[in-house]
């Protein structure tokens, strides 16, 4: 255990070259390896890349695309000069703190994967281990920051912040109350590197492009899987394509003969939560199913085999997070800690009683939340999974043989419940 505890603190170093050239046909694509040299406490300076792969044993390097324009079919794929994270540079490490490994960075990727279409008003998204745990719009940037961390405390913790406007004061504050590993803005202003330097380990990453983010909508890169053969598959990524209302396909089937479609058009509100919660969608591992309410993630469910299950899974955990955060409000300790010290006789168990009640009476904020599902319900087992816990709309891609039987679902709900079709998958493996 030492010894692991050794290697995590340790840079490993790797034996990647310096330039990589892939070919398509004809075409070459050139990449360069990303290191920074980084100016130590003693004041040595260093040159180093990654700080290693997903565990510590795990040589990784990062490459940043700096050659070759790549047209296949009808698609042109991003070009270079648009770096992102493969673009930092040693002086937008504005605190290094613990030197970052591949997970930080990816966990950064794909924050701005998912904020890239959240540009319109302040947004933060949260994400642990390569999926978001709490993302939220604010009508400023420590509102919204402040939501995508209630949404989750527990999970937000070792986690890595995306941020779509600059860090003001007050972001900031908030921010430093956490234990986080990475905080990604556009800017910094001034006197919130003093009040992020409290965390001595947290790493403070400048992106600027991410004021720009919005012009990645649009692109697509070429998304490669290796195998453990040593074969790779590739794809193009994904992009979006339900980003307003108009995007929106009505909710209607046809079986045997008969026509079924939902009764109640949704609102406004639940249009928004929609789109917002497709956004989120994009950037989940499937199968998931996410729930959203006034912009900001209630329960999230990720990576299940079965719809259902990962439906489920989404309540159960808004459930667990609510109770936290009834806890954390109340008697400003985590809903784990107040179960220990009544296990040890130092709270009285009405406590927990009181707040248990709480978040079943209020089924943890999930009655007149948007259901999201990334790909169609194959029954309606799924939706009735959401409907029973009083959300008031569902958003789901549709084609299913079945997707009479969620209509019907949806019409047989008092109060009943609106559903549009997306019309596109949103897988994410």
């Amino acid at each position: 255990m030492a010894d692991l505890k050794k290697m995590y603190t340790t840079i490993l170093g790797d034996h990647f070259p310096l330039e990589m050239t892939i070919g398509f046909g004809e075409q070459n694509l050139t990449f360069r390896k990303k290191t920074w040299k980084l100016t130590q406490d003693d004041g040595t300076v260093e040159e180093r890349g990654l700080r290693y792969g997903e565990n510590p044993d795990q040589e990784a390097a990062l490459y940043e695309l700096v050659g070759g324009n790549l047209v296949l079919g009808d698609c042109r794929f991003i070009e270079p000069g648009h770096g992102l994270v493969s673009g930092i540079r040693a002086e937008d490490m504005l605190q290094v703190g613990k030197h970052p490994g591949k997970i930080n960075l990816t966990d950064l990727d794909n924050g701005m994967n998912i904020i890239k279409y959240l540009m319109d008003t302040p947004a933060a998204v949260i994400l642990k281990h390569n999926n978001p745990c709490g993302a939220a719009r604010g009508e400023s940037l420590a509102q919204a920051y402040d939501r995508a961390n209630r949404a989750d405390r527990i999970a937000a913790f070792g986690g890595a912040v995306v941020l779509n406007r600059a860090c003001d004061l007050a972001t900031a504050e908030l921010l430093s109350q956490n234990y986080l590993e990475v905080v990604c803005a556009p800017e910094f202003e001034a006197g919130t590197l003093e009040i992020l330097g409290r965390r001595k380990n947290l790493r403070v990453v400048r992106i600027g492009r991410i004021d720009r983010l919005a012009d990645y909508a649009a692109y697509r890169f070429v998304d490669f899987k290796s195998l453990i053969d040593g074969g790779i598959m590739v794809q193009q990524s994904a992009v979006n394509s339900i980003r307003s209302a108009a995007d929106l396909k009505p909710a209607v089937s046809t079986w045997k003969g008969h026509e079924y479609r939902v009764e109640r058009e949704p609102t406004a509100q639940e249009i928004a939560d929609m789109l917002f919660g497709w956004a989120v969608e994009h950037g989940v591992t499937s199968n998931s199913v996410i729930y959203v309410k006034n912009g900001c993630t209630v329960g999230i469910g990720t990576g299940e085999q079965d719809r259902v299950g990962v439906a489920e899974i989404a309540v159960h955990k808004a459930y667990i997070k609510y109770a936290d955060l009834l806890c954390f409000d109340t008697h400003g300790i985590p809903y784990a800690d107040l179960v220990l010290q009544i296990e040890q006789g130092k709270r009285d168990r009405s406590e927990q009683e009181a707040i248990d009640a709480k978040v079943k009476e209020e089924r943890a904020g999930l009655p007149g939340s948007v259901m999201i599902s990334d790909a169609f319900f194959p029954f309606r087992d799924g939706a009735d999974v959401g409907i029973r816990q009083g959300v008031s709309a569902i958003l789901q891609a549709g084609g299913s043989a079945r997707d009479f039987e969620t209509i019907v679902a949806c019409n047989e709900a008092d109060p009943k419940v609106a559903m549009k079709y997306t019309g596109q998958r949103s897988f994410k493996h």
